[in-house]
């Protein structure tokens, strides 16, 4: 159970407080792993951001976790992040990292190597509009990787690799929302369409299971593009390994179809929308289940 309540009915097979939860599948289990990095809304008392909450917690991908709730009904595995990706982002690489961030130099013996517009930390709740008051002591934000971002990714290592060993495959989806630019399931013409699928051009996973997906949302009304904006970033680059039956799709949700974006507050969509994504879930438990 996170901030905003209980995002499914199934008994957490493993919980570190304030950080992360693991849903085990309900029954017989699948080479099948959904986990969703950026829907936590437990905000750390050591955070200590000086922008309006409001604003700072549109950076969440609100209800992602919850739209996936019946993933363990269906043998798959969910795991979730507690806190928010404003104070960590666990979608980006421990030294993904602005240096003019901090207040002193970085250790020596671990290079900083930016490579993203929004890093490990933030700086900006957005344009113009600064998290922090000061910048931040080197040792606060190696806490912050030893705290949180280390046991999410040993979480999902160690689900996918059990699975691996198990079955010789594993299917992995890295669940997101985007921000609206309109959506054509609602009678708007967006920019990316009501989902984006990124397989990091190909090299995440086989390209049958990302146009397994893309196929299923299509079905079901929905607008879908491929690596158009929204490729895939640190999660699906550290579990994709196709040659070596390592599968991972990042899969990202228009907003529009579920919430207010300005309120954060579940709209008369989301209720289809969380139907449609179960439905999504039972046609991979086949899928997968074909293929082991």
């Amino acid at each position: 159970m996170n901030e905003r309540g209980g995002m499914n009915d199934f008994d957490r097979g493993y919980e570190i407080p304030g950080v992360l939860w693991r849903c085990d599948p309900a029954g017989d289990a699948l080479p099948l792993v959904l986990d969703s990095p950026h829907s936590g809304s437990a905000y750390p008392e050591d955070f200590s951001f000086c922008c309006p909450l409001p604003i700072l917690r549109r950076a969440e991908d609100a209800f992602v976790d919850e739209l996936f709730g019946a993933a363990p009904e269906y043998g798959a595995t969910l795991i979730g992040a507690v806190f928010p990706r404003s104070y960590l982002d666990v979608n980006r690489a421990a030294d993904d990292l602005d240096p003019g961030l901090l207040a002193a130099a970085w250790p020596d013996h671990m290079p900083l190597r930016p490579v993203t517009r929004v890093g490990l930390v933030r700086r900006y709740a957005q344009p113009g509009i600064p998290i922090y008051d000061r910048k931040l002591h080197p040792s606060d934000v190696l806490a912050r990787i030893e705290r949180y971002h280390t046991p999410y990714h040993r979480a999902l290592d160690e689900a996918c690799d059990r699975l691996h060993g198990e079955f010789g495959a594993v299917w992995h989806i890295n669940c997101h929302s985007m921000p609206s630019t309109g959506s054509r399931k609602l009678g708007r013409k967006g920019e990316h369409g009501d989902f984006v699928l990124g397989d990091r051009d190909g090299t995440t996973c086989d390209g049958e299971f990302t146009d397994f997906v893309a196929r299923a949302l299509r079905g079901m009304g929905y607008e879908v593009h491929v690596n158009d904006g929204y490729k895939g970033v640190e999660i699906v680059r550290r579990q994709g390994r196709p040659a070596e039956r390592r599968h991972s799709l990042q899969i990202e949700i228009d907003r529009a179809l579920y919430m207010d974006q300005r309120t954060l507050e579940k709209n008369g969509g989301f209720d289809q929308l969380k139907a449609d994504l179960a439905r999504l879930v039972e046609a991979l438990r086949d899928f997968v289940a074909a293929r082991v």
